[in-house]
Parts: C-alpha cells; sequence; structure tokens
C-alpha cells in the first residue's frame, strides 16, 4: 500500500541534533574531535577581505598615469593610515604641489600604470562562528567547520525572524490561549528568551526591545504587526539576517493562534535552562524552520521520536494545515478516503479529513498539511 508522507513541525521532548558549524571563508579550527563545547564558545574562525577603495591618482595630480610611481610615496603591499599621503606631485620648481590622502585605514593593494588609479583595501574583517548548542564534537571539517552532536529537547516554528541568540528560557504566561501584554513583558526579563501565548502586537514587541529581551516564542502575531515592527514587508525571501534586537518564533501562524498544548507544556518544562534559538525561515528551494533547542543530559522519559519509522498520514496523525483558510490550524487526521476528489480548481486529488482542536470537521488536500512530530 502505498503511503503519503508530508513531513512536519517537530516538537520532541527528547531527540539526538548534530549541528554543522561553518566559516563563511576557510579558516582556523579552535577545537579537536571529541571536545565538550559550550554554546556560547569559539570553535572556529578566520577573516574576511576588507573592501575595496578606487583612488584616482593620476587624475587628482594632474599627471600621466604612467607617471604615477614616481609620484607614489607608497608601494603596493604597504600599510596605510587615514588622511596619511600617498601620493604627491613634483610641483613647479619644486613649489605648489599637490598631494593625495587616503581616505581610509589599510593597505596598497596596486598601482596601476594604465589607469592611473591606486586600489585600496579596508583592513580584514574578522569573523568567529560559535558552537550554537551545547555538545561534543563529532568532526572536524578541514580548514571550514565542526559538526557538534547533541541530546535534548527541540521544537520548530512556522515562521520566525532574527538569528541565533542564547538565553535562558522564561514564561511570560501560564496559559498557551493568552494574549501578550505590556506588563507580561517583565524588566526582569533583559536578556532572556521568553515564551508567550496565543499573539504578540507591535506595541508588545517594542517593549520586549526596550527591556533587552533576546528572543520571543509565542503562537501568532498579525503581519500589519510584523510588518510595523521591522520596518518594511519581509516577502518569501529567506529570513534570519533582520537586525531588529531580538529573535521571534512563531509556533502556529498569523493572527490570533493558541499555541498548541504540547508545544506549551514542554516550552514550559524547559523554563529556567539556557536555550539556543533561531528565527530563519525558508519555505521554498530547501526548507529551514525556526528553531528551538534546549539541550540535556538526561535520558529520555520515553522512546525518542525517529522520522524515519513513520509510515505516513494515518488516522489519529497529529497535522497543522499550511493553507488558508485554515493555515496554522492544528487537528488530528480523522478519515482518509482512498478515492481521488475534485477541489475548487476542479482538479481530482487525494484528500483527508482533520478535525480541528473546536471540534470542527474539515476536508482538504493532503497536500496542505503536515505532520507534526511528537
Amino acid at each position: 500500500m502505498a503511503h503519503a508522507y508530508t513531513p512536519g513541525l517537530k516538537v520532541l521532548g527528547h531527540t539526538i541534533l548534530i549541528k554543522q558549524r561553518r566559516l563563511p571563508l576557510p579558516g582556523e579550527i579552535l577545537v579537536s574531535k571529541g571536545d565538550k563545547v559550550s554554546a556560547e564558545q569559539v570553535v572556529a574562525r578566520t577573516n574576511l577581505p576588507g573592501n575595496v577603495q578606487t583612488l584616482n591618482v593620476a587624475g587628482l595630480l594632474g599627471v600621466l598615469p604612467d607617471e604615477i610611481e614616481e609620484a607614489m610615496l607608497k608601494k603596493a603591499g604597504d600599510k596605510i593610515k587615514k588622511d596619511e599621503v600617498v601620493a604627491q606631485s613634483k610641483g613647479l620648481f619644486g613649489l605648489f604641489k599637490s598631494q593625495v590622502k587616503s581616505p581610509i585605514n589599510g593597505k596598497i593593494e596596486n598601482i596601476s600604470k594604465i589607469t592611473g588609479q591606486v586600489i585600496l583595501r579596508e583592513p580584514p574583517v574578522p569573523v568567529e562562528v560559535i558552537a550554537y548548542i551545547e555538545g561534543e564534537v563529532t568532526e572536524i571539517l578541514k580548514n571550514e567547520g565542526v559538526a557538534i552532536k547533541t541530546s535534548g529537547s527541540f521544537i520548530q516554528g512556522i515562521f520566525g525572524i532574527g538569528g541565533e541568540t542564547i538565553g535562558t528560557l522564561e514564561m511570560a504566561v501560564s496559559d498557551p490561549g493568552h494574549v501578550l501584554t505590556e506588563k507580561d513583558i517583565k524588566e526582569s526579563f533583559k536578556d532572556k528568551i521568553i515564551v508567550g501565548g496565543s499573539m504578540i502586537s507591535y506595541d508588545v514587541l517594542e517593549r520586549a526591545r526596550k527591556v533587552g529581551v533576546k528572543g520571543i516564542v509565542v503562537g501568532g502575531i498579525e503581519d500589519q504587526d510584523l510588518k510595523k515592527f521591522m520596518g518594511y514587508d519581509i516577502g518569501v525571501a529567506i529570513t534570519g539576517s533582520e537586525q531588529v534586537g531580538l529573535t521571534l518564533i512563531i509556533t502556529e501562524g498569523f493572527g490570533k493562534m493558541r499555541m498548541a498544548d504540547r508545544t506549551f507544556n514542554l516550552l514550559k518544562s524547559l523554563s529556567g535552562k539556557k536555550s539556543s534559538i533561531n528565527g530563519a525561515t525558508q519555505i521554498r528551494a530547501g526548507v529551514m524552520r525556526p528553531e528551538v533547542i534546549v539541550s540535556s543530559d538526561k535520558a529520555p522519559s520515553k522512546k525518542t521520536s525517529d522520522i524515519s519509522t513513520r509510515l505516513g498520514l494515518e488516522i489519529g496523525t497529529p497535522v497543522r494545515i499550511i493553507r488558508e483558510p485554515h493555515f496554522g490550524t492544528i487537528g488530528k487526521v480523522v478519515a482518509l478516503p482512498v478515492e481521488l476528489a475534485k477541489i475548487e480548481t476542479e482538479a481530482k486529488v487525494r484528500v483527508l479529513e482533520v478535525e480541528l482542536d473546536n471540534k470542527q470537521k474539515v476536508t482538504l488536500p493532503r497536500a496542505n498539511v503536515e505532520i507534526i512530530e511528537e
């Protein structure tokens, strides 16, 4: 029998994770295979080449391009400081000399007798890669990075903004249906990652940013509030590089959406523990989900879920709807009709029946749901 299988968001109390931590360019690896690392520990570093600037020395001095080397006071490879004189004309009878000063700190990269221009390069930009999660180095990727293995809890959201951050997990509410208010954002949440309920508004996001909250995990948000907070419409591109002062992870969808009980209860059980979160999201061309990771050395109380052992959609399978008009809604499969059904586009597809949390039953294409891994 053929099985339909739509992979979806994972909400795992205990699992094994391996994360690759790579440099943008070849560099130096600072750890060895088998080392235990903390989330904040720097595991690799490199230097990105500085920006290049062009200086039209021949034009500024009024000399021919092939005369530029005679005017230069610095050679290719020499270090320079901002406002330092790098070239000078001979002048008239040794007088009325013109000078060219460096606009940057850096070095002379190239001097061209053909164009009369000098290429300047700013100092290299140091880049460090941290472990991001607590665990063990299981592999060294030569000059590129490392692979780190950890065990613990793993929760995926449906959408997020902001990059990687690390902080203690704290509950801002006691109920997954609670709408976050400004009063819920306490001063003690500075440098913390807080968990909300069904929704967060622009004003509450601003309050959290002002307090110094590192990250927020919440059920839903209105699209206009997100756009106002960011200052622009996010579109469909990959997220994660936004510089908005905090990382935001939406677990359910857009609008007022009660956080799934299984997600809320797991986060509540992890309150007070150090967590690593990342809001990076990409839906198309290589799915990337926002995530919450809490490392733990404790053995799981029950068998760890293994996605490879799941046969697919079955009666009772928990799913999330990923298309309108029920986008983000949680439910469970109650029927899997064998025959094809005609949908609004007149196409015939395989469908399923889902019972939502409010007991309403809806029939929709199987491609419109994703399995929630527990």
